[in-house]
């Protein structure tokens, strides 16, 4: 990944045709020039599909053809999620594309016209005009491993969404129907008061089962069910129950399909998770990052369907940048303002490395003395959450480090790092 502009700026030349494209769902609209800017022949419709990408295709051979041009560059905005479609179109018939900052797209819009009028047309021109002044970024497309580790990252979040859902069902369920039934048994989601929701039956009915039967089916799912006391005080709750008597055929069946939902999205995490773990084995690095007091396999996946190969990249400032967490300051004459992180970039990884910060805090004891010295050093003491910047930076750059060497994480040559931690070191 490329920031320099002028080495970006450099790769346009005389024989580089410049193609800016507007992406939409069902049709975009590109528009091609040279490096000075000067626009060939009209705007190119094309549709989101395999014989339209084809036409483009074939528009840009012909244009090359006819001016004379050896390479292409086509810029796109990354809009949603139907730019990837025309990206990976492109990368398999290995034509140079890169993506522009839409903000870029919607401020420099009237530098031509002087018109805030925005289309379809326009936009793809604007891009074309931001490459070629090297205002563009080469996007890193996920491969192999790691665009199955997005897939799967995509996936459980998706399950947690539902797995919520339905653990409020579950709880709606209970509080209309069965109240009593959370004053026995602290977590329906335990093995036991599982199995026994597994009943199917309301309050009202259960006396009508022997508690031997009850024992029995408690035993399908736990070698050791709960014993015949909690089965008489379940019972007894069940016989001062206040829930509700109405629409219980109805009733029975919510309750069934609750727990098949509750229980098919358990099998799929199951299922997710030794996936995920048979994706880990095959990264570089992974190993040593595990070893690491306070980093889970959940976070490593996270982190790698988020920021991709390492072999990308050649600086773990390159993977700040991308998390949103490079500082930015309003700073003008006699006045300095406030330096906060820039928010641009990966919200998910951003947040992925603030959930990892607190805990790494709390439980590692080199990122806790760190955490310590940042916000209680003489010079420039940092607060909370300033430090927890800080520590997610330094954590970029150790996962970073690890991924390209597959060294082992020392907590002890992390300490030296500390001033008054190197002191202590030495004097030891």
């Amino acid at each position: 990944m490329n920031y320099n502009q002028n080495e970006k700026i450099a790769q346009i030349t005389s024989q580089t045709l410049i193609v800016g494209v507007d992406i939409a769902k069902y049709k975009h609209v590109a528009r091609a020039q040279d490096f000075r800017g000067q626009e060939f022949k009209k705007a190119f419709h094309f549709e989101n599909t395999n014989s339209d990408f084809n036409h483009f295709l074939g528009w840009i051979q012909q244009l090359m053809k006819d001016q004379g041009m050896e390479k292409v560059i086509v810029g796109m905005e990354p809009t949603g999620h139907y730019w990837l479609n025309l990206a990976h179109f492109l990368k398999d018939q290995r034509i140079q594309f890169v993506v522009v900052n839409p903000m870029h797209v919607k401020k420099s819009k009237e530098l031509d016209d002087n018109s805030p009028t925005k289309n379809d047309v326009k936009d793809a021109r604007v891009i074309a005009q931001l490459v070629k002044d090297g205002r563009y970024a080469v996007p890193n497309i996920p491969q192999g491993v790691y665009a199955e580790l997005r897939v799967a990252k995509k996936i459980r979040d998706l399950l947690s969404v539902d797995l919520q859902a339905v653990q409020g069902q579950i709880h709606n369920w209970l509080d209309r129907f069965f109240p009593e039934f959370l004053t026995v048994f602290k977590d329906w989601e335990g093995k036991s008061a599982l199995q026994l929701l597994k009943l199917n039956v309301l309050p009202h009915e259960l006396s009508k089962i022997s508690d031997h039967e009850i024992l029995t089916h408690l035993r399908k799912a736990v070698s050791r069910a709960v014993g015949l006391s909690r089965i008489s005080e379940l019972k007894q709750a069940a016989s001062h129950s206040i829930g509700i008597l109405e629409g219980s055929t109805m009733a029975k069946l919510e309750l069934r399909t609750l727990i098949d939902k509750y229980e098919l999205i358990n099998n799929r995490f199951e299922e997710l998770d030794s996936n995920i773990d048979g994706l880990l084995e095959q990264i570089p690095g992974v190993e040593q990052m595990l070893a690491i007091t306070g980093i889970g396999r959940d976070t490593v996946a996270s982190f790698f369907s988020e920021v991709g190969d390492l072999s990308y990249y050649s600086h773990p400032k390159q993977i700040i940048k991308l998390a949103g967490l490079s500082l930015r300051e309003n700073t003008s004459g006699k006045h300095k303002g406030q330096t906060k992180i820039t928010k641009r970039g990966r919200k998910a990884l951003r947040a992925l490395l603030f959930r990892v910060a607190m805990p790494l805090v709390a439980k590692n004891s080199a990122f806790k003395a760190l955490h310590q010295y940042f916000t209680t050093r003489s010079n420039n003491p940092l607060k909370k959450m300033q430090s927890l910047i800080a520590i997610c930076n330094k954590l970029i750059r150790i996962l970073f480090t690890i991924g390209k060497k597959q060294c082992e994480f020392s907590e002890e040559h992390m300490l030296r790092d500390i001033p008054h931690m190197a002191e202590l070191t030495r004097v030891a």
